[in-house]
């Protein structure tokens, strides 16, 4: 079986982000891992107008009729899992995230997800609703998460200085996500056989 592949979405657009150190950090800690590649997916890099498909994901991907839906769809489809980095805003994640899970479906179906938070309170309570999100997609998250404190992690607020706890729940975030992300493909796969 070919290595999985993760992306590690980095969920902030906004100026002067700290998601893009932390996002760094994250895949600076997969390097060197065999079952998987990880790579960044900045979703600046995705400038996606708000929602703006006139029919349900849920209807299924031959309905998308935007072209940079097709092209979010396609970018999607490729990987067996995901790092979601998030901010904390107002209690829940980036508006820029929410947007871009809410394009699609069945990209997202089937697959693992990590998540990677920070904030005031280390961004727990924007993983909480991401959780939610995820199952309502039928994307198994994993148990272990990373929360990144703006008080404690990072000097004035701006230089990123994790502390070293975080490198051994880096570990485990990836071990679990790969196992998730393997036995999911694995029932990807089976679907595309016809039966006999």
């Amino acid at each position: 079986m070919s290595a999985l592949k993760i992306a590690v979405i980095l969920g902030s657009t906004r100026p002067g982000r700290n998601g893009a150190v932390v996002a760094d950090w994250v895949l600076s800690r997969a390097t060197g891992r065999t079952a998987a590649a990880y790579e960044l997916l900045d979703l600046a890099d995705y400038p996606l107008p708000h929602l703006d498909e006139p029919v349900s994901a849920k209807a299924g991907s031959d309905l998308y009729s935007k072209d940079h839906t097709k092209a979010w769809a396609s970018k999607i489809a490729g990987y067996d899992g995901f790092v979601f980095v998030t901010p904390e805003y107002n209690h829940s994640t980036s508006g820029v995230l929410k947007n871009a899970i809410d394009f699609l479906y069945s990209e997202w179906t089937n697959k693992a997800a990590g998540f990677v938070s920070y904030g005031g309170v280390g961004g727990a309570r924007a993983i909480e609703h991401l959780r939610g999100v995820m199952s309502e997609l039928q994307v198994a998250h994993v148990q272990q998460q990373l929360s990144f404190s703006l008080f404690t992690d990072f000097e004035n607020f701006a230089d990123f200085k994790p502390a070293d706890m975080h490198t051994g729940a880096a570990r485990l975030l990836f071990d679990q996500l790969e196992s998730w992300a393997g036995a999911l493909r694995t029932i990807r796969e089976s679907a595309l056989v016809p039966a006999a």
